[in-house]
């Protein structure tokens, strides 16, 4: 039963056409996108989609507002999606599509679907530093910043966070009954959750909270390194939109990350580098608080340089 990842997230939305303007300024790809909605994709072809709150082929919303109506992830091949079908018949409802995928709902009411994966295969090379005496650097004369790229594309959908009422309820459902594992943990909050057919040191997270606030917190995309990530997110605020957490690196996964506020009732990040662990990895238990969540954090301000026009008096945009 080998669960490889996210692959769509589901939103319900009244205003499509400013979250598909969101969407395409994050860098998604639109396909397909009318009035009504449509898809957003990263180059392997993972996105989100789009529809009208009302549209009555959406699974209902968990409340509170949230807005994220279902999650798609891919699994290996036929039989893993049909051992997930028998899995969770035996105790909820369980629906094949006309698409042959397969949805139904987590124990803490988010409706899931399950597919054979679609992911693209890509070939691409993430970012390199250049250091001395190593043997993986840069090609001679090739640049390691491009301020000319006309776009920046997300490679990847990374991973959602949730916010739950029962976390160990959660937390058992996701590992005893689709197999994921914990990487790590932040203690009295929630696990980071690995899929079994993946490296990566988390697809889903999961933070308790009270009946009233649960919903989703953020979801993200991958991006090629710090520079992309970097690059884009500045881009991002020249195009009016608010940053909310850092740039900056996580402790626990060590991805870099860039929060902004979205028009989904949640935030959206920019993520790049994250930790791989296989099962040799032993989770760590951490307290929460600023020191454990992030390594280092940055505040973006406008560009300045020595000698011009604007003084650089520490304060920051």
């Amino acid at each position: 039963m080998k669960v490889v990842g996210l692959e769509t997230i589901i939103f319900g939305v009244d205003d499509i056409p400013s979250c598909a303007t969101f969407l395409t300024d994050y860098g998604l790809i639109p396909v397909d996108v009318t009035d009504e909605g449509g898809r957003f994709e990263a180059l392997d072809g993972t996105g989100v989609v789009l529809a009208k709150t009302e549209d009555p082929s959406l699974p209902a919303s968990v409340g509170n507002g949230c807005m994220m109506r279902k999650t798609i992830m891919g699994v290996a091949d036929q039989q893993s999606l049909d051992d997930l079908y028998a899995e969770l018949s035996k105790d909820r409802a369980v629906e094949t599509l006309a698409d042959g995928s397969i949805e139904s709902h987590d124990d803490s009411g988010f409706a899931i679907g399950f597919q054979i994966s679609k992911k693209k295969q890509i070939n691409l090379v993430g970012e390199i530093s250049n250091l001395p005496g190593s043997p993986f650097q840069r090609p001679v004369n090739q640049l390691g910043v491009d301020v000319d790229a006309e776009q920046i594309r997300p490679i990847s959908l990374s991973h959602i966070v949730y916010f739950v009422p029962d976390v160990k309820k959660a937390e058992a459902f996701y590992v005893e009954r689709l197999g994921f594992r914990c990487t790590d943990r932040f203690e009295d909050i929630g696990p980071f959750l690995q899929p079994s057919g993946s490296l990566e040191h988390h697809t889903h997270f999961l933070i308790g909270a009270p009946p009233f606030m649960q919903g989703v917190e953020h979801f993200t995309f991958h991006f090629s390194g710090p520079t992309e990530l970097m690059q884009n997110g500045e881009r991002f605020i020249k195009k009016g939109y608010q940053a909310f957490w850092g740039p900056g690196r996580h402790i626990l996964g060590s991805n870099w990350f860039w929060y902004f506020n979205s028009p989904f009732a949640c935030h959206i990040e920019m993520d790049a580098d994250m930790d791989l662990h296989d099962k040799n990895w032993t989770p760590r238990v951490s307290p929460m608080g600023a020191d454990a969540s992030q390594a280092f954090l940055m505040r973006n301000r406008k560009k300045w340089a020595p000698g011009a026009d604007t003084p650089h008096n520490g304060d920051y945009d």
